[in-house]
């Protein structure tokens, strides 16, 4: 049994790795909270909320005290210079934490879209702290997308918040850059794959990869088309953009996909969901959504990671 402590642990994403944690019945787990209390806290016996201030490193130090792993899932757009993120590898250090997971868990290369680019200054700041010495053991997990958006607007796990894709499976239609259906490809991996991974490797006995691939099924855009054609039974409605018309902020299309999402104030949906568009194509079209490695997969090869067409066949089965 190992203590792990999970900082902006009450997140959907975070939540879904907690249940996965929680269910091997071994491991304590401590919920780190800018918040006085949850709304809808997870109940277990081996789980403890600790309201933490990230600008505090003292306090942070001695809220992981006896920890054993970190893993972060700070909304690294509001982390403005990694401030808190830094903090807590500072205070994972002075409190003897053994593992660290910074808040990746989406795009292998960060720097092609904008509201990840703060994930590369925190990789730089582990480069940097283990320079001379390795005092602090950490892994980049990514995985790509959630496959579980491609059910979107019905729900396929029990945190996860739905986002809406330029691949809208309920309305069969579809944005996308044009000529590059065969040339760009996307990684899906369902969230409870994420979860569970994550669990096996906070149990794996050799040292972590520094990059943690972790890739469900991958997609050229022409394929996430046709799966959808085939799974919804009608052609889709497929509009295209340039990089030219994304670059010069002229994209003109009779939808968007509008995030909703707690991080993101109402005020700011529309020019954030606009703007997200955007940078979620020219990401795709500069593989920031493609995982090239696949570390995890190959450290635990006994793990059936779940078929993205059987998966949303099931998600679709019956739904109008």
């Amino acid at each position: 049994m190992v203590k792990i402590a999970v900082a902006g642990g009450t997140g959907n994403v975070a939540s879904e790795i907690i249940e996965a944690l929680l269910s091997k019945d071994k491991h304590q787990v401590v919920v780190l909270t800018r918040k006085d209390a949850p709304t809808d806290p997870i109940v277990h016996p081996d789980i403890t909320y600790v309201k933490v201030d990230y600008n505090d490193k003292a306090s942070l130090t001695n809220a992981l005290r006896g920890v054993h792993t970190v893993l972060s899932f700070i909304v690294v757009h509001l982390d403005h210079g990694s401030v808190a993120q830094k903090n807590l590898i500072d205070a994972s250090i002075e409190a003897g934490v053994k593992r660290f997971a910074p808040s990746e868990w989406v795009s292998s290369n960060v720097t092609a879209v904008p509201w990840y680019v703060e994930k590369e200054t925190v990789r730089e700041y582990l480069r940097e702290v283990n320079r001379e010495r390795t005092v602090l053991e950490y892994c980049l997990f990514q995985c790509g997308i959630f496959s579980n958006y491609l059910a979107s607007p019905h729900k396929t796990a029990k945190h996860l918040l739905l986002l809406m894709l330029p691949f809208d499976f309920q309305n069969c239609r579809a944005i996308v850059l044009e000529g590059r259906n065969d040339i760009d490809s996307v990684t899906f991996t369902k969230v409870q794959d994420v979860a569970d991974i994550v669990a096996e490797a906070i149990d794996y006995e050799g040292e972590w990869p520094l990059v943690g691939g972790i890739r469900g099924n991958d997609l050229t855009i022409g394929q996430i088309l046709a799966l959808g054609e085939k799974i919804r039974g009608k052609p889709f409605a497929v509009e295209t953009v340039t990089l030219e018309d994304i670059e010069s902020g002229n994209v003109n299309t009779s939808w968007y996909p509008v995030l909703e999402h707690p991080a993101i104030p109402k005020e700011e949906i529309e020019s954030f969901s606009k703007m997200a568009l955007g940078g979620t194509l020219i990401g795709m079209a500069k593989a920031a959504y493609t995982i090239p490695t696949d570390e995890w997969n190959k450290l635990l090869p006994s793990y059936k990671f779940v078929d993205i067409e059987e998966f949303l066949s099931e998600a679709w089965s019956g739904k109008p």
